[in-house]
This record gives structure tokens, C-alpha cells and sequence, in this order.
């Protein structure tokens, strides 16, 4: 999906979350800027992919390091899908 939007949106400089590009599932263009929108399980899916990380560990490290950062109009928008 991430590398679609990529082609779609080449002139746009996307904001793209390190680590977490499975977990893209479109684009909100009703911003000033394009914001790519990411599945919230699917984050705490990879993070948990390493077989080591519990999923309370995950969510926590998810929710203070990821989705509580503030970077700017291009802030990914994170999808809180059954979790």
C-alpha cells in the first residue's frame, strides 16, 4: 500500500512512520497536507514480531514513542482498528 500512495503522491513529501510500513492503510488528503493513516494493530503486530515483546509492552512503547509524537502538519494519523 505504502509504496501506491508513494507513486500517487510523488510530489508530496510524505511524513513515513520508521519500522511500521505494513502497517499503512491509505492517505487522508483533507489536511493541508497529505497525512498517510496507519492501522494501530497492525503496528502492535510488528512490534510484536520479534517474539520477545508482550503486547502490553508493545501498546505501551507504541502509545508514548509513536502515536503521542507531534511532528508537524504531516503527523501520521493512527487508526485505532480493533486492537
Amino acid at each position: 500500500m505504502l509504496e501506491e500512495i508513494i507513486e500517487q503522491y510523488q510530489d508530496e513529501e510524505l511524513l513515513i512512520a520508521d519500522g511500521f510500513d505494513e502497517a499503512v492503510i491509505g492517505i487522508a488528503t483533507d489536511f493541508t497536507e497529505p497525512r498517510l493513516i496507519y492501522s494501530v494493530k497492525k503496528c502492535i503486530e510488528i512490534l510484536m514480531s520479534d517474539g520477545t515483546t508482550s503486547y502490553e509492552d508493545a501498546l505501551e512503547y507504541f502509545t508514548f514513542n509513536t502515536s503521542g509524537a507531534w511532528v508537524g502538519e504531516q503527523t501520521p494519523i493512527w487508526c485505532w482498528d480493533e486492537i
